[in-house]
């Protein structure tokens, strides 16, 4: 996950006690996610866009240590050493000199016991500084902008980590070992009609110090955009969809392809959903690698690994397209749609399986819009029209990476609960497939 952070909040939603809590918890979760992992499971990176877990929870440290603590790593204490600042700086040119990304799993040193106690030091600092009431507004404000920060890593951990596991012999290993009920049937997949016309995009306010709640400056501002009628899919598109699309030779045919993703398909031999494989014993039957193991696909759970050059060749396939990230936020504000807890990250609950859930039976209305699997859109991931990136090293994470980028939204069954909102923009470039990405279809109205 890459959306941007950008500090702010109006200065009495900055109440320290709430942001202490809220700090705690967040680290918390981010140790009981790397809990079940071995220092070994911790330190290798299986591909350049996977991140070792050991690098996560160092970085998110790192953040804080830099933008709220002003750590330079010139002191004698020993969690501002300066290697500290070169290896775990992720994108932050203006900060200084860093470590290439593609070469993080070559860092034994320091040790995951270091890396822990690193955290452990820079908590106590930050809770310090809270209890003193000595933080100022902009120290206070990026906090909390540290905590959505560190709340993307969580889920960034979690993909890594099942790439990490996917590359061992044979069959990939569990995160955690769980069983999880057989998905129900969803039933036939209906299309719910939007009515279009000049609608408004985003949040005026986006990382401000004007906004009512926490936001990213990518999410505005606010903005005009001409929608024509539309139709939107009342669910996503499940695991057996997928399986007919296959069995159609959906990957054997240039015509339903991009032309990028066409040779993508063809140099990187892709046969089907990242982490399927087929069972030996079964012709035609497919397993799937998870986070609590190697199991059947399950044809009524979402499809999920796919590239946006994927969805977008299934979609030709179906003959629909794929909805604009105006037509699937507009959708979900018309319908009154705002996540809950349901199909986000809950590690604690010992029914998690850290897998997309069914979309349940019909409702007549649209379902899954928030949680199970991040939806790809047709939407280049460009600047809203009057953004302006932040000023200083904090608004480099967003405005340089809109280019060649598409976005999601909506969130997944690995994002943390309370992270997600119908503006939230997501994005990756559109051949990765190690996140959870899958897909919504829609139809013109014109041609329904």
């Amino acid at each position: 996950m890459s959306s941007t952070p950008i500090q702010s909040a109006p200065a009495e939603r900055l109440d320290p006690d709430v942001l202490e809590a809220r700090f705690a918890e967040v680290r918390a979760r981010t140790e009981r996610l790397a809990a079940p992992l071995s220092p070994e499971d911790q330190m290798v990176q299986s591909m350049d866009d996977v991140s070792p877990t050991k690098w996560h929870r160092a970085h998110t440290t790192w953040f804080f240590a830099e933008f709220v603590l002003g750590l330079d790593g010139t002191s004698d204490r020993p969690h501002d050493r300066p290697e500290y600042r070169f290896l775990y700086n992720s994108y932050y040119d203006a900060v200084g000199a860093r470590h290439p990304r593609p070469n993080r799993g070559l860092v034994t040193r320091p040790s995951c016991g270091e890396v822990a106690m690193y955290r452990t030091a820079v908590d106590a600092e930050v809770r310090s500084l809270l209890a003193s009431r000595s933080l100022s507004d902009e120290q206070l404000a990026i906090l909390e902008l540290g905590t959505h920060h560190e709340e993307q890593h969580q889920e960034l951990l979690l993909v890594d980590i099942k790439h990490v596991l996917s590359m061992n012999p044979a069959i990939g290993p569990a995160y955690v070992e769980r069983c999880g009920p057989s998905a129900g049937d969803p039933g036939r997949s209906g299309y719910v009609d939007v009515v279009g016309g000049v609608v408004e995009i985003g949040l005026e306010s986006a990382g401000s110090n004007l906004a009512a709640t926490f936001s990213y400056d990518n999410e505005g501002p606010a903005h005009e955009v001409r929608l024509y009628d539309f139709a939107l899919a009342d669910r996503v598109v499940t695991a057996g969809e997928w399986l007919a699309f296959i069995e159609d030779g959906g990957y054997e045919r240039p015509e339903l392809w991009k032309s990028d993703g066409w040779y993508r398909s063809q140099e990187e031999a892709w046969t089907a959903p990242l982490y399927w494989r087929p069972n030996p014993d079964s012709p035609g039957d497919w397993w799937v690698h998870t986070l609590t193991g190697l199991r059947d696909v399950d044809p009524h759970e979402p499809v999920c690994h796919i590239s946006h050059y994927e969805a977008d060749a299934y979609a030709t396939w179906a003959g629909a397209r794929l909805p604009t990230e105006f037509e699937w936020e507009h959708a979900a504000r018309l319908h009154g749609l705002t996540p809950d807890t349901a199909g986000f990250l809950d590690e604690q609950d010992g029914a998690c399986t850290f897998h997309p859930r069914s979309a349940g039976p019909p409702t007549g209305g649209l379902r899954q819009m928030f949680g199970d699997v991040w939806e790809w859109t047709s939407s280049a991931y460009q600047p809203y029209p009057g953004f302006h990136p932040a000023e200083g090293a904090i608004g480099e994470y967003n405005g340089k990476f809109m280019s060649g980028q598409q976005v999601l939204r909506g969130g997944g069954a690995l994002t943390p609960p309370g992270h997600c909102r119908p503006t939230y923009r997501n994005f990756f470039h559109p051949h990765t497939r190690w996140h959870l990405g899958g897909l919504r279809l829609a139809q013109d109205e014109s041609t329904r």
